[in-house]
């Protein structure tokens, strides 16, 4: 990394948005000064960073110096200061590199979470109901809100499939990981030979796109109304309240059934489609400029198995970064800080 490049580049962005926040255009966009004024303290603080690692190279050398001293005692004491200033230097040059990256500005949305039971049968069905929770329980340790949109129940309890919002501000950001296939190895409560399963459920994660985020033409609609049906496919409302709306140019299909109201309905399926779209276009734009981070975000393809849940070591590996864990109660009660942490951080490196 070329320091001083970054550092003329982050103060010449820096007089640019300055200059940005004293037009009476953006002075009356409240959503606009505050992304100016999150990306200039941002880089403040890089550039405060890069000082530092100034003062640090320059007590490097003067260490250095003491080192090359003839006197036994000040050598000793130089390599000790030397030891030090490196490793300060070394974590230091990693800030800097993350610090520089600018952040997805859909990191503090909302998101809309997709489960959906795979491969296993019944047993699938209910690990997708496990996750569910897991995801609950974690919005819920967070300050989140839970919201589901729609969901599709097996007569055993589990989950078919099942669309929630997890309302509140860095959500997407703290799930955007989350995408991908799940696996959980375990014995089934039906097995009674006592062999271990294997099955699988899958995740997506999309930022809540907003109305002004993306535009949809009313023409590249097909809306469709029937009646909302429950278990085994009976009817559960007598009137056409459930909605499934299709995107003609992508061929992107979402419903929701789960109000009684045609209108709220049709507002969730709206959101809910305007999220995979936005996510899908972003997802296209960042394979074309092979944005690593980007492509980290298992939204799109769910064939990528990136987590198995195995009960009888009790342990949770995700295959992404090598990370075993040996909480596997805890994590599936939404204890999932420390692998998010770890996403996280292993996404900034890999910028």
């Amino acid at each position: 990394m070329d320091i001083e490049k970054v550092k003329l580049e982050t103060e010449k962005r820096i007089r640019e948005i300055d200059s940005e926040l004293g037009k009476p255009k953006v002075i009356s966009d409240t959503r606009k000064m505050g992304l100016l004024g999150k990306e200039s303290t941002r880089l403040k603080e890089l550039l405060a960073k890069i000082e530092k690692l100034k003062k640090i190279n320059n007590d490097i050398v003067g260490a250095e110096g003491l080192y090359n001293n003839n006197e036994e005692e000040l050598k000793q004491m130089a390599a000790e200061e030397l030891s030090r200033l490196k490793k300060e230097k070394d974590g230091l040059l990693k800030e800097i590199k993350i610090t520089s990256i600018p952040p997805d500005p859909n990191n503090e949305k909302s998101a809309i979470i997709e489960i959906r039971a795979g491969t296993g049968g019944d047993e699938a069905e209910l690990f997708a109901g496990d996750l569910f929770r897991m995801y609950s329980r974690f919005a819920e340790r967070k300050g989140y809100k839970m919201e589901v949109q729609n969901t599709s129940r097996s007569s055993i309890g589990g989950i078919k499939e099942i669309i929630g919002e997890i309302k509140g501000r860095g959500a997407y950001g703290d799930l955007k990981f989350e995408g991908g296939v799940h696996r959980v190895q375990r014995i089934p409560t039906t097995e009674k030979s006592g062999r271990i399963h294997t099955s699988a459920a899958t995740v997506a994660v999309f930022p809540e796109a907003e109305a002004r985020d993306i535009e949809i033409k009313t023409d590249d609609l097909k809306i469709d109304t029937y009646r909302s049906s429950g278990h085994g496919g009976q009817s559960v409302n007598t009137t056409d309240s459930a909605v499934r709306i299709t995107h003609l140019p992508t061929g992107t299909v979402v419903a929701c059934q789960d109000e009684r109201s045609q209108l709220k309905n049709k507002e969730k399926t709206m959101k809910i489609l305007r999220s995979r779209i936005l996510a899908k276009q972003e997802e296209d734009e960042a394979r074309a400029k092979g944005d690593v981070r980007k492509l980290m975000v298992g939204s799109g393809d769910r064939s990528e198995k990136i987590r198995t849940y195995n009960f009888p070591q009790d342990r949770v590996t995700d295959h992404r970064i090598h990370l075993t864990l040996h909480n596997i109660s805890g994590i599936l009660d939404g204890n999932l800080d420390k692998l998010i942490s770890t996403l996280k951080n292993e996404a900034a490196k890999t910028g």
